[in-house]
């Protein structure tokens, strides 16, 4: 199905794979290790989202849960799309890439990721960037950085 907002007009992307890391969609599967990642990060994940309180320091899991849910269910409409970072051997929810569309009708679509807190440091977050914008450009065919 073609979305209307994206040049793409093959098969939505379903992630990729590095040394270091998957990136697949977001799932209700991915719930407890995605929570964990979550809390673990609210600082830096209101970076991500400037203006919002998200997430709450009182999320809850089953809040967590809905919003997972939506994401999924948003994929699969082709709303926008969700990927989960997770460690290779998926012990991990290392972060998170969102795809909406466009909020400026200048832009291709809204890109915006994370990388839990406690990898900071470990140059994970430079690694993803590098990857992410390589299978933003093409695998997407879009033009925005990462």
């Amino acid at each position: 199905m073609k979305t209307p907002w994206l040049p793409t007009t093959g098969p939505i992307p379903l992630g990729f794979e590095t040394a270091r890391l998957r990136v697949r969609p977001l799932t209700i599967h991915d719930l407890v290790k995605d929570y964990d990642a979550v809390m673990s990060s609210r600082a830096e994940l209101r970076g991500v989202f400037p203006g919002s309180d998200w997430p709450r320091d009182d999320l809850t899991l089953e809040q967590d849960l809905i919003d997972l849910a939506w994401h999924q269910k948003e994929f699969q409409s082709h709303g926008s799309y969700t990927y989960t970072v997770v460690s290779l051997d998926e012990s991990q929810v290392l972060g998170c890439i969102y795809l909406y569309p466009p909020s400026d009708p200048t832009k291709q679509a809204d890109l915006l990721w994370w990388v839990r807190t406690s990898e900071l440091g470990t140059g994970l977050k430079e690694h993803l960037r590098e990857a992410l914008q390589r299978w933003i450009s093409d695998d997407w065919g879009l033009l925005i950085r990462a």
